[in-house]
């Protein structure tokens, strides 16, 4: 009986994390992936599992029997498998409350899906105390039993922690991966009935993993998210994707959907977006021509969209190295939105690494890694930003996009004033119509003088595309006087949490609109 019991605790400590880590990517696909949600889930499992080793070591007391103890995994075992199914109807509220901005629906969605998992895992908190309970047959050896069942508990902790989000989330899906997890631990418990107590025991219970079967079934193609004009939507090791059709246009959203990753049309490449701003950036240097333009590095590569634009303003010739962590978006990109380009090599991999392993050097660096609330804290650093430079040939250009909230430009600042440790010059511009602005620095002291004078040469010659100057137009009218020097971002010490996080929280709490990434 001990070793099952061993065996028991192991999967029983496999699909507590299992369950944690993928009911953060539930929760994500709708209300994103920031460390408030990361907390907000981690806290409340936290205080569950709490609830649950008090509630078994009573359980226990009062019932030391193997009976007890495996009717109560089946139940926490049926109910992981459920959770996602019972939340369904609650994410798809909350998805058009994302939509509309319906605060008070946001937040009342967000605390009932968590309120979700307090009997699961509740009752996987009560397995421990319970396993100690039934081993114990020498007081003298408690300590070295508890220490045991806990050390198999961490060890099969510790593989639910890679399980679903290297394996099953990227392969069957979040549901599914509830479902999978929650029967393995049914099995394990309806076998423990049948050895321990009697087939009969057994047998009351069968029922529960044939209704999780036939829900997994009935539900297997329905959508996660009910979204206007959604064509295609899959999930990936790093974000729930989706494809929406819009007004002809075909848009991508990552996770929350607060956001426009990538966008595409067959009959136009102007989108006033921060995708064509990436094109503009050598300008500020005096005399510069489209054919100076050799190479460039996107990193956040998304579906291509500034690949594609830079192609057209650049030629084929232009080599693009594109920089994405996310090898689905990659499928995506070339399946829904054109990204077949011939000029453009995909690194799938993370930015910054790709960067600093590349041997090469270019015109221009564009930065499209930030999506809010989630920005990468080694992509803003000082650190980062010289590797950045070092890549750049004497006359290039890092064009970064970030997202700002009205009134609060902390995050531009901050950035600008890290940047400009390494570069001589730094223009801004916001986007106008979003939340968008655009950091331009460049290896050499220029200015926009130099910028405007180019634009006017430009404007004469036909043989361009009307993007470059239609997007110069757009740049140079809508450029800043300045940034406030602020803090410095360093790899040791760069507070970009923080200061998203408040941004945030305060935008939403004021019905702000979208970001458009």
């Amino acid at each position: 009986m001990k070793r099952y019991l061993l065996f028991t605790v192991f999967i029983s400590g496999m699909t507590t994390l299992a369950a944690e880590l993928t009911a953060g990517r539930l929760i994500g696909n709708v209300f994103g992936t920031s460390n408030l949600v990361w907390a907000s889930i981690i806290g409340l499992i936290l205080i569950y599992l709490a609830f649950g080793y008090q509630l078994g070591g009573k359980w226990a007391d009062k019932n030391p029997t193997p009976l007890a103890m495996y009717r109560i995994l089946a139940w926490a075992a049926f109910t992981v498998g459920l959770v996602p199914y019972v939340a369904v109807p609650v994410l798809r509220s909350a998805a058009g409350a994302f939509e509309a901005l319906s605060v008070g629906v946001m937040a009342g969605s967000f605390i009932v899906v968590l309120v979700l998992f307090i009997v699961p895992i509740t009752l996987l908190g009560t397995i421990s105390p319970f396993a100690i309970r039934l081993s114990v047959d020498d007081p003298q050896k408690t300590g070295q039993i508890s220490g045991q069942i806990y050390a198999v508990s961490t060890l099969g902790s510790f593989i639910g922690t890679f399980l679903p989000t290297l394996v099953f989330i990227p392969t069957i899906g979040t549901r599914l991966t509830f479902v999978l997890f929650g029967m393995t631990l049914l099995v394990v418990a309806l076998v423990g009935l049948a050895r321990f107590a009697s087939m009969r025991e057994m047998f009351k219970l069968i029922w529960m993993p044939v209704l999780l079967t036939a829900i997994a079934v009935l539900f297997s193609n329905s959508a996660l998210k009910i979204s206007s004009g959604q064509v295609y939507e899959t999930e990936s090791e790093y974000n729930y994707i989706q494809v929406q059709q819009v007004n002809g246009f075909t848009l991508l959203r990552l996770n929350d959907g607060q956001g426009i990753h990538s966008i595409y049309h067959p009959d136009t490449l102007f989108y006033n977006g921060p995708w064509e701003q990436f094109l503009v950036g050598p300008y500020f240097y005096e005399d510069r021509s489209p054919d100076d333009i050799q190479r460039m590095a996107i990193i956040g590569l998304a579906a291509g969209t500034a690949a594609r634009q830079a192609t057209a303003v650049y030629g084929d010739d232009l080599q693009i190295d594109g920089f994405e962590i996310d090898g689905k978006i990659v499928d995506v990109g070339r399946e829904y939105f054109g990204m077949d380009l011939p000029n453009l090599n995909v690194i799938v991999g993370d930015g910054r690494l790709g960067l600093d392993r590349s041997q090469a050097r270019y015109d221009i660096i564009a930065i499209d890694a930030y999506r809010p609330p989630y920005i990468p804290p080694h992509m803003t650093t000082l650190e980062f930003f010289e590797i950045c430079a070092s890549h750049l040939t004497e006359n290039g250009v890092l064009t970064l996009n970030v997202g700002s909230t009205p009134g609060d430009r902390r995050l531009i600042d901050g950035l600008a004033t890290t940047m400009a440790q390494i570069f001589p010059s730094i223009h801004i511009m916001d986007i106008p119509g979003t939340l968008n602005t655009m950091i331009f620095a460049t290896k050499e002291t220029t200015t926009p003088q130099n910028f405007s004078a180019n634009m006017v040469r430009l404007a004469g010659d036909s043989s361009l595309d009307p993007l470059l100057v239609t997007t110069m137009t757009v740049t140079y009218t809508h450029l800043e006087p300045g940034y406030e020097t602020t803090t410095v971002f360093t790899d040791d010490l760069a507070p970009i949490e923080w200061i998203v996080n408040d941004m945030v929280v305060s935008f939403v709490l004021e019905g702000g609109l979208e970001f458009l990434e």
